[in-house]
Parts: structure tokens; sequence; C-alpha cells
């Protein structure tokens, strides 16, 4: 619809205070309507927009077409934050589509505001601790901020004006002096006014309290400082209770205090929380350097880390009591006199003796009385002074005092004070020597002779004999034994020990009887003044306790699994001996490694030496045998002469030999007709002087080697021919030579087998041959076998030579080096070639030449 004038009394212009809350009034206004409408008004006056935007005004109707545009709260006005002046624009329209929009301008009016507190005093009552005393001198505490909206200057103040502070213009709150804990309160409330010049204020209360410390020393409420307690109080008695007060203790809160003693004192403690004071160990006065008055430093702490602390000295007297009975030293007295001493004569002066180790009189006065004993009435004893006087003289010549060589007297010593200690049992026996013994003979040895039997294996400590000897003085002399002579070897110096005081004879160490059968020794006994001395025979009794020592104890070495039954394997023989035990005493049995049994020892028993038998062949094609190498453990025993039961009970000392047999397996070959190089040799493990033929068959197999050589060359020279069928050169070697070694199983060369194409080891100086564990393909490598007449009727012989089992024939070939293998490797088709081509390429001459040939099949590798 079109724009008229719809909003009466707009645009308009109106105030309102900040601050003001939601609903206050700020402007009315009415809406006319057309005379054209009917209907009346379609939307209401509403703020569409507001510059700037806010949520502040709102128009309400207050009835008929009038409306009021009041503050809604959200948010309240605020002069100093917000902006000054707000834009309502104000749109109604009615049914009939006509509609109108004014602006209402609404300005902000300031208003003076009270003060506002700012930081912690703003949300909470602030409280402050401050320490007594030094600690917190006289000065500032406290900043109070406080802010007016109208940014006008502000005065601050305090309440109560009697308390120790005060407060700036700026709001520094100050402490006015020190506070003592003890004296002043323990807390302060200040209420804090901030005002501004129109006097609007504000008030917020600040908590001030004083926090105690420790600056105040202990002291002791105790006044008593001297105490008395009797010696040889128990552990834990009680003397003294020490207490003392901490100034700074709190009301609800005391604190703890803490005792300790200072002085160097060892006899006293003191409970560390109470203050009690205790015996902390015997207590003797009569022990040195013990003072009768113990002076004990006590020292009281308010902290166990070094507070406060005071101290104070008490002074303990120990009083002695009557706690030891009196004692002489020596209790027991050995006097001698002549018997011809006359009556009145001071014998002793007991008092000299005798003495109370109690410290203060009457406890340490005594008396002696009781004196009594055989022979007593001989006697007489003054009971104050202590002395011992003869009253008669005694003549031991006289029948009547046969036998009274000695007087025991009895003197009984006791305590004057209460309760008069004195001996449980007879004490201070004198005993009075009338006639001194002399030493007047010598000591004679009993039982003899002395003749020991010991075995050889005996322990050493054990005792094997014991002499004894006495005297005829009286008292009976001490006897003391010692070996001065004999008892010992080159290796040892002392091998026998006597007992000093018993003359028990034992062994130091362990005898040997193939060292040495017997010992003497010479022992001496004495009196402390004479001497006497007897042979000891000590005879060393042999025992079985050495074992057979055999050479060789250690051997190694191989055989041909080929190696005939009840052969000496080896030639190898061991030779044994015995230090104790006679040489038929040896049995010889393989208790390890000796598998299905193959060897033995000839003889088993009886003799020093013995030989390694081969007991039964090897079969390994069917599988019977498997190992090829055997680690023996020969054990020899020297019980052979025992019967079956003393084998049981005697000692049976065993030596050991360990064998370790590799067997060594006959290599197994056929040799093709394919061209080729091959190295003959043949070996002879045995030699002899008398074997005359061999310098001839050497000279014979030179000049046949010569002859086939001239002749090979021939008939080995075809025709070159062109390529594309021409056919190339051959060249066949054919070598024969024969040498004699002996046996050496130690294989230093390897080479390759012709017709299989597998690696075999061989000895250089034996020809023994055995094949290697390789995993290369076998490969064919072409050979001709060229073999001389003399060679044949060698082969032919073989069998012979075997059956006499007196040498062993081994042959050898060796593999074409690598420059033949290149120069003899024809192409494809020639390699193909068979030994039957070969034939047809020779002339008739040839053939005639090759007829003493033998088969290549029999020739084999051993």
């Amino acid at each position: 619809g079109r724009r008229i004038q719809l909003l009466l009394g707009l645009p308009a212009t109106s105030t309102v205070e900040e601050n003001a809350p939601a609903g206050v009034s700020i402007y009315t206004f009415n809406v006319t309507v057309s005379p054209l409408s009917s209907e009346g008004i379609a939307i209401h006056p509403t703020i569409i927009n507001s510059n700037p935007l806010t949520k502040a005004f709102d128009i309400i109707p207050i009835g008929g077409l009038a409306y009021r545009v009041v503050t809604t709260g959200n948010p309240v006005l605020d002069y100093e934050t917000m902006p000054k002046s707000f834009d309502l624009q104000i749109f109604v329209e009615d049914t009939s589509g006509r509609a109108d929009l004014n602006t209402l301008t609404v300005q902000v009016q300031d208003k003076n505001e009270p003060p506002v507190f700012q930081g912690n005093m703003a949300i909470q009552t602030v409280v402050i601790y401050i320490l007594e005393g030094s600690r917190t001198p006289p000065g500032f505490i406290y900043q109070v901020e406080a802010a007016d909206p109208e940014d006008a200057q502000l005065k601050y103040s305090l309440a109560p004006a009697s308390v120790p502070f005060s407060v700036f213009e700026n709001g520094t709150i100050f402490s006015e002096r020190e506070f003592d804990y003890e004296k002043d309160p323990h807390s302060y409330f200040l209420n804090i006014t901030v005002t501004d010049p129109e006097g609007l204020r504000s008030t917020k209360t600040l908590n001030i309290n004083i926090l105690n410390t420790n600056d105040e020393r202990p002291y002791f409420i105790t006044k008593q400082r001297i105490y008395k307690i009797p010696e040889e109080q128990s552990p834990g008695t009680i003397v003294a209770n020490i207490t003392a007060k901490d100034p700074d203790d709190e009301e609800d809160f005391p604190s703890r205090l803490f005792y300790s003693i200072q002085s160097s004192e060892k006899y006293f403690s003191i409970n560390p929380s109470s203050g009690v004071v205790q015996v902390a160990r015997r207590i003797n006065r009569e022990a040195l350097p013990l003072h009768p008055n113990v002076s004990v430093l006590v020292r009281v702490e308010d902290s166990p880390s070094g507070g406060q602390a005071s101290e104070m000295e008490i002074t303990i007297v120990i009083e002695d009591i009557n706690d030891n009975p009196p004692e002489c030293s020596p209790s027991t007295f050995r006097e001698e006199i002549n018997e011809n001493t006359t009556a009145g004569t001071l014998l002793l002066d007991l008092r000299n003796f005798c003495k109370d180790i109690d410290v203060d009189p009457p406890n340490n006065l005594f008396n002696f009385t009781g004196l009594s004993g055989l022979g007593s009435n001989k006697f007489a004893l003054d009971s104050m002074s202590g002395r011992l006087v003869m009253t008669e003289s005694i003549d031991l010549e006289n029948p009547t005092n046969l036998g009274a060589e000695v007087f025991s007297l009895t003197v009984r010593v006791q305590d004057i004070a209460w309760p008069k200690y004195s001996s449980k049992y007879p004490l201070y026996t004198s005993d009075i020597f009338l006639i001194k013994p002399v030493n007047e003979y010598f000591p004679i040895f009993s039982g003899l002779p002395y003749e020991f039997n010991v075995s050889e294996i005996t322990k050493a400590g054990s005792s094997i004999g014991k002499v004894n000897a006495r005297d005829k003085d009286w008292p009976p002399s001490v006897i003391t034994y010692s070996i001065v002579a004999g008892g010992g070897t080159r290796d040892y110096t002392n091998i026998f020990w006597i007992n000093p005081t018993e003359g028990d004879v034992k062994i130091l160490s362990r005898l040997d009887y193939e060292t040495t059968q017997r010992f003497l020794l010479t022992v001496q006994a004495s009196d402390q003044e004479k001497t006497a001395t007897v042979s000891v025979t000590v005879n060393v009794l042999e025992v079985n306790d050495e074992e057979p020592v055999c050479s060789p104890n250690f051997y190694s070495f191989q055989i041909p699994v080929s190696l005939a039954v009840g052969t000496n394997v080896n030639g190898f023989r061991i030779v044994c001996q015995d230090r104790d035990s006679d040489p038929r005493s040896f049995r010889y049995f393989i208790n390890e490694g000796n598998v299905n049994n193959h060897f033995t020892f000839s003889p088993s028993a009886g003799s020093n030496t013995s030989r390694l038998i081969l007991a039964s062949r090897f079969d390994y094609d069917s599988g019977f045998d498997t190992s090829w190498i055997y680690r023996l453990r020969v054990y020899i025993t020297d019980d052979n002469l025992l019967s079956a039961r003393a084998k049981t009970t005697a000692l049976v000392k065993t030596g050991t030999v360990t064998l370790s047999i590799r067997v060594i397996p006959n290599p197994t070959t056929v040799i093709t007709t394919t061209p080729g190089f091959t190295l003959v040799t043949r070996r002879e493990n045995l030699y002899s002087e008398s074997a005359w033929y061999v310098p001839f068959v050497l000279t014979l197999g030179g000049l046949l080697l010569l002859g086939l050589l001239a002749r090979s060359l021939r008939a080995c020279w075809p025709r070159a021919r062109k390529a594309g069928g021409l056919p190339l050169i051959h060249f066949t070697y054919c070598l024969s030579s024969q040498q004699m070694t002996k046996l050496n199983t130690v294989f230093d060369g390897e080479a390759r087998d012709p017709v299989t194409g597998k690696m075999y080891e061989f000895n250089t100086r034996s020809g023994a041959r055995r094949w290697k564990e390789t995993k290369e393909p076998l490969q064919l490598v072409p050979v001709v076998q060229v073999t001389s007449s003399a060679t044949a009727k060698r082969s032919e012989g073989k069998d012979k030579a075997e059956s006499t089992s007196k040498k062993e024939t081994t042959e050898k070939r060796k593999e074409p080096t690598a420059e033949r293998k290149t120069a003899a490797k024809p192409m494809k088709e020639q390699v193909e070639t068979s030994a039957q081509d070969g034939q047809k390429l020779k002339k008739p001459n040839e053939e005639s030449a090759n007829q003493g040939l033998s088969s290549p099949n029999q020739d084999k590798l051993p």
C-alpha cells in the first residue's frame, strides 16, 4: 500500500536515565487509521531496527490506538560504557495495506553512581595473615582497589578507629606497630569505606589475622635441683620429673616440648616427651671413676629441629650401700716354713691382703673370725688385725706328726655393718708346706717295645698308637712328650705328631708304602727337669692304592674296512705299569664305544702288554654297521689275581686308555673307454729288501712305457679335416709307474673319478682312497684307458697277492688338468662319439698294438 501518516507524534526525541530498570516509560504515541480501513491495524507498531543495534527497548499497547516505548532491562543502560543515543525505527501497517515508518531518538542521561570495589574485595571478604613480632615490622600490608563510574576522585576511610591500622586516601592500608600474639588480639575486622565527591559510598570488610610464631623460649617450672638415690637401682627407676612450659603455646593447641640430656652422662636417661629422668644402667659406687655427685644438664626445646630452647642443671647424689663382702687376694695362700719354726712366729698378716670395696664406712669395715681346719690348734688368729702366728713348733720326725706335711686353715672374713656380708663358703685357705718336694727320678716308659702298624691309606690326623711314661716323684710330676728325631722324609719334614700331654701319636700327612715302608721315631718324655727317650717303629702296610698307568693312554688311527679278522689293528699295543700290583693282575676290557664288538684285546688278562685285535669283520652293505668312527674307552684293572669273592671287597684300581679309530671305506668305480687322460699309479704298502723284483719291474715298466707312448702317438694322429665335418686331432698319453710306500691314512690329496664324476680323497704316499662328500653334479669326463701287457699280467696276479695278505695294491687316477680338458674337448657331435667309434678310426696295425689291454671294468678304486 501507499505510505501515509499513521504514527502520530513521530518522529520525536526522548530521554531516559542510565541504569533504568525494565518497564520504565520513555515515550507515548498514537496510531491513526485511514477511513478506508474498516478492520483496524494489521501490524502493530514494532521496532524493526535500532542504531546502534540493541534490545534495551520495546513497545507495549496502553489501550485503544495508544502505545508506549519502555525499557526492557536487557541490557541495563550504562552511560559510561554504552552509546549515549539510540535511533529506534518504528513500523506500523493497517488492514488495508497502508504502512508508516518513523524514528524515535532516545537519549541516555548520565546519573551519579556509588564507587565500586575491584579485585578480590569486590566478590569476597579478604583475609590477611600477619606474623607476630619483628618478622612483620610496621608498614604496608594491603592495597584497596576501587573505581567511580564517573571517574571522580575517591576517598578511603577505616573503622573502627581504635585498631592499630590506618588507610591512606589512595587506599593503602598500613600497620602502625609490631604485634605480639601472646598479648594482642589474634584477629581484627576492618570496615573499609570508599566515597565519591557527591557523598555516594561503598563499604567492604577486611579480616586481618595475627599468626603465632615461635619467638618465645620455653622455661622450666620444676624448682628442685638436687636428687638422691641409692646405688644399684634397677634400670627404669624414676629419679626426677622435669617439666617446662612454652609461652608460645596456644590455649587449644599446646605445643610439644622435647627433653634431652646434654651432658656426657651415661647412667641416666630422660623421656623426650614427658621429661621423666630414669636410671639407664647399673650404678655402682665402687666402679671408678664414678663420682658420688653426678651433674646432669637437661635441655628443653619447642622443636626437634632447633627451635627455642632452655637448659637446666640438676645434681643426682649416688648413695653408697653395703653391697659388697670383703675379699682377700689371693684367696689361697701357700707358704713354706721350716719344721723347726718357733712358737710365736708371724706367718701372715691377712689385713694386708683383704679389703672391702664399699666406699663409705661402716660399709667397708670387716673382721676375721672362725679359724678352723686340720692342725688349727697349732695356730692363732687376731680377729681385728688378721695376724696369723704359730703357737707351737712342728717336728716331722715326731711319730705323732707322721704325714702332717700340709696344714689347711680356713678363715672367715665378715662385714661389720648390716647386713654383715660374708662368704657363703670357706674362704681364704692357707696351705702351709712343711717339706719342700724334690725332683729325684727320671721318667720311665712303660709298655715297651713300641711298634705301630699303619695302612698307607690311613687319613691324615688319625691316631696310630700311644706311648706312656711316669716317674716316682711325689707329688707326681707332669710328663710332656715330643718327637725329637725321625718322622720325616725329603718332601715332608714332620709326618708324625705326638700329643704333648697324652702321648697319642698321629700322622699329619698320608703315607706312601712305595716311597717309605718304615719310620723310626725317637720320642722324648720330660718332667721339666729330667728327660728320657724311647724308639718307636712305624711300619707302613701296603694297600692297593695305585692305579695302572698305560702308554699310550690316547691314540688315534685309521683302518681299511676290509681289514682281516684277527689282525692286530694298526699294530697297536699298550704297555701298563702299576707301582703296587703284579703285571699278571691286569685285566683289559673295552667299556665304551665298542659297537657290535668289533674289537678286543689279546691277551685280555695276565700281562702288562696287550694288543688291539679286530674280532669281527665290518658289514656296512647290509646295514649291520653304520658308524665309521669308533671311540673306545679301555679299562685296565689290577684285580686279575683276585677271586670272585675277593673282588667284591678288595680295593681295585682302574686305569683308562682312549682310542679313536676311523674305518676307511673302499670307493667303487666303473671305468669307461671314453677318450681322455689317465695317470695310473701302482703303490705297495709293504716293502722288503728281499723284494729284488721291484727294480726289475720298474725298469721293465719304463721300457714298456716308452714303447706304448711311441705307438700311441702314431695311432692317435688322424688327418686333419676342415671345418664342417673334418675330425679334430686327438692326443692320448698312457703313463704307468710303480713305487713302494708304507701305509699312511692321512688323506692329503683329492681328484675326480673319470666315470662317475664324483670326488674322492687319496693319500699321496700310500694311495689309500675314500669318497668325498660333495653336492656337485656328476660330470662325464672322456677317458681312454691304455695299459701295457705287463700291467695285465699284474692284474691277473692280483687275487694271489690278496690271498697272501702280505701286500696291498692301490691304484690312483688323476683327472686331466684344466688345460688338457680344454684342448681335448670336442664339438657336440664329437663328445657323443662312443668308444666303438674311436676303435673305427684306428688302423689295423694300431689294433694289433692294443691287444694286451685289460678290460677297463677290471680296474676299480680300492
